[in-house]
């Protein structure tokens, strides 16, 4: 294989990624480009540099996609309401096609015969890092260093770093650490001690929400605005998708809104436990399905319901960019031009309720909902509604 040939890697800078990107040097005597997606992870951007430039590498792409992020991947998603398994909103499952996709325009300016990733081979997001590669660059060879090289443990890396002089922060150099994935929309924790269910997931891990304990005695209140079933202002003032999730997680966060523990399936056929927490998210979700129930009909909101199961399914295992993902999206779009107004929420130490929907749709009709007598609600075709149910009983 000739030296000019290049490998982009997506690339942390942290301890498992710099030493995938020495092992791909040895084995496979190829250039390597260093990449790294800001979705709006903690990152220290010196750092990445700074690690990568140790090992020699001299390409080092450090590309901003977080308003990307929020509008063209959380906001859709967010409209479809999509939960998998009754809890999780998908912070994880929405961030890799993104990355994916910009990872292949890389590679395809740099004219990479490969692409390498660093998720394990017992977890989601080979899977979903894979199927975004193909879709977008599938003449392109993929590289999982996990699946296919002899470090077999943390004790091997650990022994492999220090072989190839890699920097082995101090907690990395004992137990398994905790495998954290975060970006602008959540934060994941998982391992160490809550890989045995029966353990309370100790309050050290959550990082970006306050306990529910500790917040504050006060309530908060907020006024979220839509637009065409997107998020565009809080509390009147219009902002970028970034800075409005960004809002949103700090007080949300601040009022302990947003923590879960799951267990769940895996789409490759392991059970596994995370905490996640996704303040900003809990809070659109409840908001856009408050201003969507005086917004759409019955019907809309119903078939939007009945394949949301399915959308979130799709997202979580990686078919963000498949046929059947997009003919889901068009159902959950096909209404949204009219569902605008605004939202008002109470936070208080990690609940949230609505106070009030405001809208100048004409979906909710105060007249026909009044207890009071009208003439705009016929009440003797009721009887001929129910006779004409019966009828289905038999």
């Amino acid at each position: 294989m000739k030296k000019n040939k290049k490998i982009v890697l997506a690339y942390s800078g942290g301890l498992d990624t710099s030493i995938i990107l020495k092992w791909l040097q040895e084995n496979y005597n190829s250039e390597v480009v260093a990449y790294t997606a800001d979705i709006g992870q903690e990152m220290d951007r010196k750092k990445i540099i700074k690690n990568a430039k140790k090992l020699g590498v001299k390409k080092i792409i450090i590309n901003n996609l977080k308003n990307t992020f929020v509008k063209e991947y959380v906001f859709p998603m967010i409209r479809g309401h999509a939960i998998y398994e009754g809890v999780y909103l998908l912070g994880t499952s929405i961030a890799r096609p993104l990355i994916a996709k910009d990872q292949i325009k890389v590679a395809k300016k740099f004219k990479a015969f490969a692409v390498s990733h660093g998720s394990t081979g017992k977890g989601n997001d080979q899977v979903r890092f894979e199927l975004g590669y193909h879709y977008f660059g599938p003449k392109l060879k993929v590289i999982a260093p996990w699946r296919i090289w002899e470090l077999k443990s943390r004790t091997d890396l650990i022994n492999y770093a220090k072989k190839h002089n890699i920097p082995i922060p101090k907690d990395k150099k004992g137990a398994p650490p905790f495998s954290v994935d975060d970006n602008l929309f959540h934060t994941s924790t998982e391992g160490k001690v809550l890989e045995n269910p029966k353990n309370s997931a100790p309050e050290f891990i959550f990082q970006r929400t306050t306990s529910p304990e500790k917040a504050p005695n006060k309530p908060s209140y907020i006024s979220i605005d839509f637009k065409k079933s997107d998020p565009v202002s809080i509390n009147g003032k219009k902002l970028t998708p970034e800075k409005l999730l960004e809002k949103l997680n700090q007080i949300g966060g601040k009022n302990g809104v947003g923590r879960v523990d799951l267990v769940e399936n895996r789409f490759i056929g392991i059970k596994s436990r995370g905490i996640y927490e996704t303040p900003g998210g809990t809070l659109l979700l409840i908001a856009h399905r408050a201003i969507e129930s005086v917004t759409l009909d019955k019907d809309t909101m119903h078939k939007k319901d009945s394949i949301m199961p399915r959308y979130a399914e799709l997202i979580y295992n990686g078919y963000w960019f498949s046929k059947e993902r997009f003919r889901l999206q068009k159902i959950v779009d096909l209404k949204r031009n009219k569902v605008n107004g605004s939202v008002k929420l109470k936070l208080y130490k990690g609940n949230v309720s609505i106070q009030s929907r405001m809208t100048k749709s004409s979906a909710y009709s105060m007249k026909k909902v009044s207890f009071e007598e009208n003439k705009t609600f016929n009440k003797s075709n009721v009887e001929r509604f129910i006779n004409l149910h019966k009828k289905k009983l038999k």
